[in-house]
């Protein structure tokens, strides 16, 4: 049945395959391994990991975060228009029109002027005359703004699909 093999100047052996008739006697599995028996580390306790991860979450913690300009997203300029657009409110629908998705895009450049670029639910809206100048003033208010304009485009079409997940539970939709 097994057949051992030897090559001149090679003394590997080798185990021919059973015939396919052969039924095959399988060794015995080895045991399992267990997390429960793998050895704990001396050198370090579960109080001094603990220790560890203590010290690296402070840091990460008290760690500052990088200066970010004024005008770009996440910086004080942009941060304040932002939240001024959020107090402006369709008169038509209860939500206000940062949420609603009107708002597609917001600029402050170097000079701190802002530049507001959104767009109306239709074309035939109520307010199409007196909802951009309504946001020019909001936006001219605010300290550390020179000068606003406001970009009234209608591509994209707005559509409900633009309206973030707040606003969507507000009018039921979601």
């Amino acid at each position: 049945m097994d057949e051992t093999h030897e090559t001149e100047g090679d003394e590997t052996d080798f185990v021919a395959a059973p015939a396919p008739n052969e039924q095959i006697v399988a060794p015995d599995k080895p045991p399992r391994a267990r997390v429960s028996d793998a050895p704990l580390p001396e050198a370090e306790s579960a109080g001094a990991k603990m220790e560890r991860k203590r010290d690296y979450l402070e840091g990460f913690l008290q760690k500052k975060p990088e200066a970010v300009a004024p005008g770009e997203p996440g910086g004080a300029i942009h941060e304040s228009v932002i939240d001024a657009l959020k107090e402006i409110y369709d008169p038509e629908i209860p939500v206000n029109i940062y949420e609603l998705g009107l708002i597609y895009n917001v600029e402050v450049a170097d000079e701190s002027d802002v530049t507001v670029t959104m767009t109306l639910t239709t074309p035939h809206c109520p307010v199409a005359e007196t909802m951009p100048n309504e946001i020019e003033m909001r936006v001219a208010s605010i300290p550390g703004v020179r000068d606003a304009e406001v970009v009234v485009t209608w591509d994209p079409p707005w559509d409900p699909s633009k309206m973030s997940d707040e606003a969507r539970l507000e009018l039921g939709m979601l």
